[in-house]
């Protein structure tokens, strides 16, 4: 079986971020332990900027602010690499609760320059869990390449996402377990 790596190719900003909520959502109402992070929507969309992130750190908290706050007519990224890097440590700090699934609401340029949350990725993808990453064209590229090209694209679609997380699950809860060597 290939790995359970699965993408989201956000044609337009954000548009993975709705559908990934929505699947942490259906994922947890079947009974799913989740790891990882999803985007909020904004609570005052007409007051921000389209950039600012707001995470929910999987399964139910904290939430956490990963954008600078630049103004509205601010250009470029909003990212602040602090707050990435406290997400990073808060879904980290739960590592040792089982998970079976990682869902993160981006791959974005720090993924793909070897930061963020990879190591959490690999890690996941290490362990059988199947991972479900939200990427733009930008970004694609560094997935591609951080996946040997072997994640696969899945339609911005809550119930395919859903239902491909449910039968990767299936798939590597039927595989043996690996033996440390």
């Amino acid at each position: 079986m290939p790995i359970p790596f699965a993408y989201l190719l956000a044609e337009e900003t954000g548009a993975a971020d709705p559908v990934l909520l929505a699947v942490a959502e259906a994922l947890q109402a079947r009974g799913l332990r989740l790891a990882g992070t999803v985007a909020l929507p904004p609570a005052a969309p007409d007051t921000g900027h389209p950039c600012e992130t707001e995470l929910l750190v999987l399964p139910d908290g904290p939430r956490l602010c990963i954008s600078q706050q630049l103004g509205r007519q601010s250009r470029g990224c909003r990212l602040d690499p602090s707050a990435l890097e406290d997400a990073v440590m808060a879904v980290n700090a739960r590592a040792d609760q089982p998970a079976d699934a990682f869902l993160l609401n981006k791959f974005g340029k720090q993924e793909a320059e070897g930061r963020g949350f990879r190591d959490l990725i690999a890690s996941s993808l290490g362990d059988g869990i199947p991972v479900v990453v939200g990427v733009n064209g930008l970004n694609l590229p560094g997935l591609q390449a951080f996946a040997a090209d072997e994640a696969i694209r899945l339609p911005c679609d809550v119930a395919a996402v859903v239902g491909w997380v449910v039968e990767a699950k299936s798939e590597t809860c039927a595989r043996p377990a690996r033996v440390p060597a």
